[in-house]
């Protein structure tokens, strides 16, 4: 992928990058391998609004501290418009609501499913179906476990969620420092991710729904464990192949800016189907439980002592199961111990 003329180093904390007339780049640090968020600052005759925000931490604090001060002109951020629910794109929404924004957008689905899961957050012991969905995977006790101890994390990585919103609706147009953004959901790596696309600029912040390097986490959950996000996924990448054209700059959440979407997309979309295929070529030689296929789907072992990346490849494996099972191809039986091992029809 290429990456935009003038455009060097990404910024570093507390820096602006200017990647289009009044649209900036600017990272907030996160914990762990992935170690930033991008975030795009669009300026306005009296502020700016931000789209995406980091994840709580005292670093993300630090970093925001060091981003206000360093606006031209200190003006103030006005609006905060957030792509979707995982920590690190809507966790200091509320810190910056509390520091003056003025308006809050999220997608319906998006806020509601935050607000459900921050509530679970409170829970004073795992759900018992929970723990019985990891059995189901064949998570061992330990590993259980160690959910046990990392089940409140959602809440504690979000500031105080506002509790007004204001919707942001596939179609729905807002204009942003002189640039038209029109709204362009998708689904599968969250339930209802917003992009925003500039026609007139050439433009798309495509949030997680679209990264150059990496590809977007699709996971099935605990909340909901027969769901077929996969399916959701690449339909959502079609979408926006059909409707955003391929000479966009796109302003992604991770990584650095690039253009060639559509390349990107059949590239991603390629990958996947190929994923697929080595998981009808494992399951034809016998019953697997999810976590067996680990080192099929993503060509390694993933050890249970990094929980993140091991909760990760369970949900997206057990994705890529369900897209089989939805199309007829796989099924499972349950053991003793309440483990499924999925084969082949």
């Amino acid at each position: 992928m290429a990456e935009p003329s003038g455009l060097c180093p990404p910024p570093g904390v507390g820096e602006l990058v200017e990647v289009a007339q009044d649209v900036f780049w600017a990272r907030i640090p996160l914990p762990g391998k992935l170690n930033h968020i991008n975030i795009w600052l669009l300026r306005e005759e009296d502020g700016y609004s931000v789209v995406d925000t980091g994840m709580q931490s005292l670093a993300a604090e630090a970093a925001w501290d060091s981003l206000l001060a360093a606006l031209p002109e200190g003006m103030p951020i006005r609006r905060v418009f957030v792509t979707h629910l995982h920590p690190d794109h809507v966790g200091m929404a509320g810190w910056l609501m509390e520091r003056g924004a003025e308006e809050f957008w999220m997608t319906r689905l998006e806020y509601l499913t935050c607000r459900v899961l921050l509530a679970q957050a409170h829970d004073e012991t795992l759900p018992e179906d929970f723990a019985e969905f990891h059995r189901a995977v064949g998570w061992p006790g330990s590993a259980i476990e160690s959910y046990h101890n990392h089940y409140r994390n959602y809440g504690r990585r979000i500031s105080r969620l506002p509790r007004q919103y204001q919707c942001l609706e596939e179609g729905q147009y807002h204009v942003i420092g002189g640039h038209r953004w029109r709204i362009v959901t998708g689904n599968g790596h969250s339930p209802e991710h917003a992009c925003l696309y500039s026609e007139d600029s050439k433009l798309l912040i495509s949030g997680d729904q679209v990264l150059p390097g990496i590809s977007s986490n699709v996971s099935v959950t605990p909340m909901e464990p027969t769901a077929n996000p996969m399916a959701d996924w690449l339909a959502s990448l079609e979408k926006l192949k059909a409707e955003i054209p391929d000479d966009v700059l796109v302003l992604p959440a991770h990584q650095h800016c690039f253009t060639g979407l559509h390349k990107r997309i059949d590239a991603l979309i390629y990958d996947q189907k190929c994923t697929t295929e080595r998981l009808r070529v494992a399951l034809d030689t016998g019953p697997r439980r999810v976590i067996d296929l680990f080192s099929v789907l993503f060509g390694r072992d993933i050890p249970q002592d990094n929980f993140m990346i091991f909760n990760l490849a369970t949900g997206e494996a057990l994705a890529c199961l369900n897209y089989l099972r939805e199309s007829g191809e796989v099924c499972y039986e349950i053991d003793a111990h309440g483990t499924r091992w999925y084969r082949l029809r």
